[in-house]
């Protein structure tokens, strides 16, 4: 399917509410199955990747019942999965495939998970390498991607201490996840803070889990005690709205129950470093915080963005990039590297896209150099790459263009946000 973005004339107003925050769904559905209990989970996010993980542990026993926008799932407890009858398909989702195989590292059966044509390009080396060390049975594609084969160990994994040469939330969650089944105290080192959803969750459910600095151990061998809990807006689908709104003129836009953990929330620091008019309104949550966003428009200075950044905004900074090109000076995004292995290459997604938008970025090592200065684009056409967030993205750009621009593939943003087209017509 492909998209005709218009261009906005009056600016984006009124209120939204954005889908359900797609790492937290991911996280809730996963540690309530191997919990030993029952757990509801309001305002669950049905998406592609979620219904990925969802289906899985479907398919391993787990009793999920779906009611309305939640649902209700009844785990038996760590060692409580069972074999399925096939492989596991994870579709497009690496935080599926990642951090489940944190899990499945320490079951007593085999599993096999597979995944699409763009997921099984991704690097899977950097969760094999301490699943090893842990001394758990698994198997990867000759080059190191999926399919991933898992089998029994053999018994419990092996506590180890382990320095990530990567700060990522989905390598730091499979280490905890398998370290629930090792034998002592598993304890993780990332060179700079990543989103810290898992820690917040397993802590939330009882788990014994300490955080100090940018170290975080666990205990293995204690049953998870399942709460009941309710999924914030997702910041990372809401960051399209927040730049879009301080792109166009005459913006006056709320977003609505949007999860505010300080891990997730870099694009909103580093945008308002660039003088953007984004308020937080009120701030509430118990196990994740959450809160009401107005976004202004506001015109742009450029910035510096520093390698320690890159793990807080991530999913972000393909957006970053279209609030860049407008800023009145330079911006460097600087430690890009991560930005290659994601749902497609997006320093060159974002490159080929910018260059039919009458925009240059130029790279420097491992940085990006945004000149900024451009406050319209040339209508084009444009692809998604098979990328959702490089698809929205681009409609973000669209709404700043001459005559609006078409966007091609842009079912893969059924993954995180089906309704988003809808929604940006509605405030727009």
């Amino acid at each position: 399917m492909d998209w005709k973005i218009k261009k906005a004339q009056k600016g984006l107003k009124g209120e939204l509410r954005v889908p359900p925050d797609k790492s937290i769904s991911h996280r809730a559905v996963m540690f309530s199955s191997i919990a030993r209990g029952k757990c509801r989970i309001d305002n669950f996010l049905f998406g592609e990747d979620c219904m990925r993980t969802y289906e899985a542990f479907l398919a391993m026993g787990v009793s999920i019942t779906r009611k309305h926008n939640a649902v209700v799932v009844k785990g038996d407890g760590l060692k409580g999965l069972k074999a399925p009858a096939g492989a596991l398909y994870m579709g497009n989702s690496g935080t599926s495939m990642r951090i489940m195989s944190g899990i499945l590292a320490g079951q007593d059966f085999a599993t096999e998970l597979t995944g699409d044509e763009s997921l099984s390009k991704r690097p899977m080396g950097r969760i094999v390498e301490p699943l090893r060390s842990m001394g758990a049975n698994i198997e990867t594609a000759g080059d190191g991607r999926p399919p991933i084969k898992i089998a029994p160990a053999g018994g419990p994994l092996k506590a180890v201490t382990y320095n990530t040469p990567v700060a990522s939330a989905q390598v730091k969650s499979c280490v905890l996840s398998a370290g629930l089944y090792a034998d002592g105290t598993t304890a993780l080192t990332e060179p700079f803070q990543s989103r810290n959803h898992t820690e917040k969750m397993l802590e939330y459910f009882s788990a014994e889990i300490e955080r100090e600095g940018l170290t975080t151990r666990v205990t293995g061998g204690k049953e998870l005690v399942p709460k009941d809990l309710s999924v914030p807006g997702d910041v990372s689908s809401a960051a399209f709205f927040i730049v879009g709104a301080l792109l166009v003129e005459g913006s006056n836009l709320v977003l609505r129950g949007v999860g505010l953990n300080p891990t997730r929330t870099g694009l909103i620091s580093v945008l308002k470093r660039m003088g953007a008019k984004i308020d937080i309104l009120d701030l509430r949550g118990e196990s994740e915080p959450s809160g009401d966003l107005r976004a202004l428009y506001s015109p742009l200075e450029g910035t510096i963005v520093k390698p320690s950044e890159i793990p807080l905004l991530i999913d972000e900074i393909p957006v970053l990039i279209i609030a860049a090109v407008t800023a009145s000076s330079p911006t460097e995004i600087q430690g890009i590297s991560e930005l290659r292995v994601k749902e497609s290459d997006r320093v060159r997604s974002m490159t080929e896209n910018l260059s039919k938008l009458g925009v240059e970025m130029m790279e420097k090592g491992d940085s990006l150099i945004i000149y900024g200065g451009k406050k319209t684009f040339t209508s084009a056409v444009l692809d998604s790459f098979g990328d959702h967030r490089i698809a929205m993205s681009m409609a973000v750009a669209s709404l700043i263009s001459d005559d609006g621009c078409t966007i091609r593939d842009t079912d893969c943003v059924n993954t995180s946000y089906p309704d988003f087209p809808g929604h940006l017509a509605k405030v727009s």
